[in-house]
């Protein structure tokens, strides 16, 4: 049995990059940052950054590009997956993506005071799970 599963969740580094593909079909890429701490043997906290690009297709991607943002927090489900193709300078290019199978929109941000109407609002603002499978979700086909 064989099992290709990310899971993360994390702040997007940029805002989402809407492209179509020659069939018509939308596709967003960005990137996720993801943090984890601990300590080493002498106590001090340790702090590593690891960075993800993620790919989504059809109306995933359309939702990513409309309501994800720089700084967003987000969940995403999908498979780990690399690519090749040859750059302009003819050496082989590889990018390892994460592509998306599911996408959970973080808490949206509201401002102002703790009212009642607006913590009402925050506890609304709870996160919002977008899950459309898609049929032949393959990275190989982004133009770029």
């Amino acid at each position: 049995m064989n099992l290709n599963k990310a899971l993360i969740i994390g702040n997007l580094t940029r805002d989402p990059e809407l492209r179509t593909l020659p069939s018509g079909k939308p596709v967003a890429s960005f990137g996720v940052a993801t943090n984890r701490t601990w300590k080493n043997q002498a106590g001090e906290k340790q702090e590593e950054v690891q960075f993800h690009n993620i790919v989504t297709f059809g109306r995933q991607a359309e939702i990513a590009n409309q309501y994800l943002k720089k700084g967003s927090m987000v969940f995403i489900e999908g498979r780990i997956q690399t690519r090749s193709w040859d750059g302009q300078d003819g050496t082989k290019k590889y990018r390892t993506e994460i592509v998306t199978e599911r996408l959970q929109l973080g808490p949206r941000k509201t401002g102002g005071s703790s009212a009642p109407a607006e913590k009402k609002q925050q506890e609304e603002a709870s996160l919002d799970t977008i899950e459309y499978p898609e049929e032949n979700n393959n990275p190989e086909d982004i133009p770029f």
